[in-house]
């Protein structure tokens, strides 16, 4: 089995453009999410699927100076960028993450893979009691193939994971069972808004030098609010 992970990542959002390189606590905030990863203990092919359009062009340089993998494809078809970038990798397993999260929950992550993998689910995910933008979803490359052969509608090329919801029938589907003090299904931990830059900006700065974990997030924006 060849775990990968692939981080999706483009420049034009439409409320927050150039977000995912734009500054947190003296890095951008790709580099938050990747810096994440670093905790992963299982090995993992990381990379970061951005689109051909030449906005994106700078996403490619700032990889390449980073020494992390870049694959380019289709710009608004997410579902065949995500599936012609595990093919050309050999993936087996795919961890579907976006370039703004920067408070994604490793240990949470960890236990997702594990789950997905012992359970032999084709499509597992930790959505629906984390804070939003914390957790994730990992799916087989089988699921991914049926997924892009099959999935015709709009919605399902822009949204990578909605074929397997719109079709769970066709599916073993997976849940990660969440721990009672990481459930805030409400606070925004994800970077889509000025407001949500400027939450996880002070986020950061509090963590100082360690990595947030999602308890002391919640207590953070618990007692901030």
């Amino acid at each position: 089995m060849t775990l990968g992970i692939i981080i999706q990542a483009r420049m034009g959002s439409t409320r927050l453009p150039g977000k995912v390189l734009r500054d947190i606590s003296g890095k951008p905030l790709l580099a938050h999410v990747l810096g994440r990863l670093q905790m992963l203990k299982r090995p993992a092919k990381i990379v970061v699927a951005t689109s051909s359009a030449v906005g994106n062009d700078i996403i490619e340089t700032w990889c390449l100076q980073h020494g992390v993998g870049c694959f380019r494809g289709d710009e608004a078809d997410v579902l065949d960028r995500y599936f012609e970038c595990a093919r050309s990798l050999g993936m087996s397993d795919i961890v579907r993450l976006t370039a703004d999260n920067p408070f994604t929950d490793i240990e949470e992550l960890e236990r997702l893979i594990a789950l997905h993998q012992e359970q032999g689910f084709d499509y597992t995910h930790a959505f629906g009691q984390l804070p939003i933008g914390v957790g994730a979803e990992i799916f087989t490359f089988e699921a991914l193939s049926r997924s892009h052969r099959e999935g015709k509608l709009p919605h399902h090329r822009e949204h990578v994971n909605e074929y397997f919801t719109d079709r769970p029938e066709l599916f073993k589907i997976g849940q990660l069972d969440i721990p009672p003090a990481k459930v805030a299904p409400n606070l925004r931990l994800t970077v889509d808004t000025e407001e949500d830059w400027k939450r996880a900006c002070a986020l950061t700065a509090q963590a100082g030098a360690t990595w947030l974990g999602t308890e002391e997030a919640i207590r953070l924006c618990s007692s901030s609010a």
